[in-house]
């Protein structure tokens, strides 16, 4: 039997460890993976695009172990009432061959991407950002949102989104959760005074979600929403005016706002920042921007989290899935 940790025990699961203290630790297990980032084999993830999105598999190998994870992202999935975003993962085994764990990964890659957004953020930002504006309150804000409460201590949150609806439903789900929000009537007003600006757009579509005039000195930018070709947030002049992070630069060259720059634009990967130990951040007037696309090493590092809690926890079913007969060499004894 297979171990699976499906919808209801991910929430099992993160009732009992509680939501900042699951993203705090999901965070740690990331930047323990990224610092040994040459033990693992790495390509950019293979996306099957179509006219409604595109359907994505991210696999990734230590040697030890092989994760992967299947991801859709359609946009337009909303008007027929479903979700932009669902995906599942596996672990296994490599000395075996055989699976270990599958999961559901439609929260689990909300949870890692936001664990994400912030840790690089406790290296890229200023010591003193407290105030966030969230451009897009789509189902990835309340995670961000959340995540930067519990890494960074942001408490000050500036709202925009084209959908009053969204930013309404965001703050009926955050209300109790220790902000200060501020609706805001554009995403020029978002941006005033904020420490930090997440991008988190859904629109598969070159915009311009943040312009030259929007940014203003010192100021972090946790660029999520560009994450596929032809998706950008970020206009061109805010890229050179910034250093720019990534998390994987051969994918993040076909998928990441940096997609409209030219090849020789310099970019650092965060491996490198994380080793290092100490903050990247040169100068409280400097520019930073996480080009954040996901890669599969987050997939990897969530899935080898939810794998030790779930046995901690004993939160887990099985999965008929595999075959296994009492004698390995007589497969049709199982008919």
């Amino acid at each position: 039997m297979l171990r699976y940790v499906g919808v209801e025990k991910t929430k099992e699961l993160i009732a009992k460890i509680g939501i900042e203290t699951f993203l705090t630790e999901l965070a740690g297990y990331i930047e323990e993976d990224f610092k040994r980032w040459e033990d693992f084999e790495k390509e950019p993830r293979y996306a099957s695009h179509s006219s409604g999105g595109v359907i994505e598999l991210m696999p990734i190998s230590d040697g030890q172990q092989f994760s992967f994870k299947y991801v859709n992202g359609h946009p337009k999935n909303f008007e027929k009432g479903l979700q932009t975003v669902t995906a599942f993962g596996v672990l296994s085994d490599v000395e075996t061959g055989y699976p270990i764990l599958m999961a559901e990964m439609t929260l689990g890659t909300a949870l890692r991407t936001a664990a994400m957004s912030a840790l690089a953020a406790k290296y890229l930002a200023r010591d003193d950002s407290k105030t966030m504006a969230l451009i897009g309150q789509g189902c990835q804000a309340e995670f961000q949102t959340l995540a930067f409460k519990a890494i960074l201590g942001v408490d000050t949150l500036r709202l925009y989104d084209v959908d009053v609806k969204a930013s309404e439903k965001f703050v009926r789900n955050m209300k109790e959760r220790g902000f200060d929000i501020k609706l805001c009537q554009s995403s020029q007003e978002a941006v005033k005074g904020a420490d930090i600006i997440t991008t988190v757009t859904a629109d598969k579509q070159r915009a311009t979600i943040l312009s030259d005039n929007m940014v203003g000195a010192g100021v972090h930018i946790n660029a999520i929403g560009g994450d596929c070709p032809g998706k950008t947030e970020l206009a061109p002049e805010v890229l050179n005016r910034g250093r720019v992070f990534v998390e994987f630069e051969e994918q993040s060259r076909i998928e990441g706002d940096i997609q409209q720059m030219p090849d020789d634009f310099e970019v650092t990967e965060l491996w490198n920042v994380f080793s290092q130990g100490v903050s990247a951040r040169q100068a409280n007037d400097e520019i930073t921007i996480f080009d954040s696309v996901g890669f599969a090493l987050e997939d990897y590092s969530y899935l080898r989290y939810v794998y030790e809690k779930s046995n901690t926890f004993e939160m887990y079913d099985h999965l008929d899935l595999l075959a296994l007969p009492e004698d390995p060499k007589n497969l049709f004894g199982v008919l």
